[in-house]
């Protein structure tokens, strides 16, 4: 009807935080009493390594996943950000030098880490860093985290966003 004025569903009580999905390291803030607060990770750090890697098929994030690099470099996965939404065929020998990790050409020619006898998108790595900084968010404030903002570079074009 024109001139009605529709009122908008309220909202859950959770919080809403802004997370900096970072190549190297990945941070989060929220909005309290108007003003940003950088949210503290569990190490009690203000940022959180963006590295995921496996060991005896349990999944390690952030600084632990760091401490993983020396003696289990294959299943350390790292800098997987600059993978997202690209083809296997657009990625350049610079982009894969000095890996540690095998990426290799997956289905419909997306590239997908080989880590922990399996195959995954860059998109499911930087998932599970998104999973520990919601939940580190959660314990820091004391309430669950019912949405974020995630930044998205410039340079990303429309696939990778």
């Amino acid at each position: 009807m024109p001139g009605e004025i529709r009122m908008r569903r309220k909202r859950s009580m959770g919080k809403i935080i802004g997370i900096d999905l970072g190549t190297t390291n990945s941070c989060m803030s929220v909005l309290e009493g108007g003003s940003p607060e950088v949210i503290v990770n569990s190490d009690g750090a203000r940022t959180t390594p963006s590295v995921v890697a496996w060991k005896n098929g349990e999944r390690i994030v952030g600084r632990a996943a760091i401490n993983q690099q020396v003696s289990n470099p294959d299943n350390t996965i790292y800098s997987v950000k600059r993978f997202i939404g690209r083809t296997y065929s657009d990625l350049s020998e610079q982009d894969l030098e000095g890996l540690h990790y095998e990426i290799k050409e997956g289905s419909k020619g997306r590239p997908v880490v080989v880590a922990d006898g399996r195959e995954m998108l860059p998109e499911e790595i930087s998932a599970a860093v998104l999973v520990k900084l919601k939940t580190d968010a959660e314990t820091f404030l004391g309430e669950p985290v019912d949405e974020a903002i995630i930044t998205v570079p410039a340079y990303f074009d429309d696939n990778q966003r």
